[in-house]
């Protein structure tokens, strides 16, 4: 049976993967900063790792066959400043150095590793005629460079370790992620649309992403680079539109200014008002086959399960 490791395992994306993971047989050991009020069950263990003060489980980095690297502080948790955009930076590139030293020097049945990026590692889409491809350059910006140098950390595996980067797009999910923040609104009959509303969202539902990371686990033939997104890219309008929709009652569009939100949130503005428009044709190639392909199907799932009766 294969152990998988995670790291960034107690956060949203890593709970779900754990969760599959599971159902699925495999043992889970969960790398958190913090394990004294975690118990293990069944099928899943807590190592502490804590690359601030370079603290790391060697024993149960010994045995994992797998590794998932999903560290990394909330890209919208908090405003950006000098100091916030260091504690990002260094969530990723920092942590993934150290994991990755670790695992070259304390690993030797990790065959495996999957580490987490962003779609942000492509910027705006504003001078593309065509969906970025797994090929395109990455931006200059905040979150171009730090993806940039975050995939970079993980260039200095083993080579026998098979390696592979996917670049995540906006998560969908019930209770997390970005599905909260856009739906919470309509409670008070209310649809913001947040500048333009044109810009393009690249996203995936969030089991689609467990599946899809599950998906590299199982298959060897899958490492390099993958864009981690639905093939059914929407403008922000038409997703807002679908959520209201879909959650039912009058639902009045409020349109946000640019200016305002500019205000509001800062640099962080530009995240939410770019247009980036991703492919996701290399992963489909591959062989993966989504679930929730387009965002009727991911929206109207979301919103059942929330539904559900306890």
């Amino acid at each position: 049976m294969k152990i998988v490791g995670i790291t960034g395992g107690t956060g949203f994306i890593g709970r779900n993967l754990t969760a599959l993971l599971i159902r699925k047989g495999y043992d889970v050991v969960v790398f958190t900063t913090g394990v004294a009020k975690r118990r293990k069950k069944q099928h899943i263990s807590y190592a502490h790792w804590n690359p601030e003060n370079g603290a790391c489980d060697l024993a149960a980095m010994k045995g994992v066959d797998v590794m998932v690297n999903l560290a990394g502080e909330g890209i919208a948790d908090r405003r950006w400043n000098a100091k916030r955009k260091k504690e990002i930076r260094d969530s990723r590139v920092k942590s993934t150095n150290f994991l990755v030293a670790h695992l070259n020097a304390y690993a030797p049945n990790c065959k495996t590793f999957i580490t987490a990026s962003a779609t942000g590692f492509y910027g705006a889409d504003n001078h593309y005629s065509d969906s970025f491809s797994e090929t395109a350059p990455a931006a200059t910006d905040f979150l171009g460079e730090t993806c940039r140098q975050w995939e970079e950390a993980s260039e200095k595996l083993n080579k026998n370790i098979r390696r592979v980067v996917l670049r995540f797009g906006i998560v969908l999910g019930k209770g997390s992620g970005a599905f909260p923040q856009l739906a919470n609104p309509t409670i008070y009959g209310i649809s913001p649309i947040l500048g333009s509303g044109g810009q393009v969202v690249s996203w995936i539902e969030i089991h689609d992403l467990a599946r899809l990371l599950l998906f590299s686990i199982e298959h060897p033939e899958v490492a390099g680079i993958y864009n981690a997104v639905a093939p059914g890219h929407v403008p922000h309008r038409e997703l807002m539109r679908t959520i209201a929709s879909m959650k039912r009652g009058t639902r009045i569009p409020v349109h946000v200014p640019s200016a305002l939100l500019k205000i509001l949130l800062g640099e962080m503005s530009t995240e939410v008002l770019k247009s980036c428009t991703v492919s996701a044709d290399k992963i489909v190639a591959a062989g993966f086959v989504f679930e929730h392909p387009d965002i009727e199907s991911a929206v109207k799932a979301i919103v059942h399960s929330i539904a559900k009766p306890k």
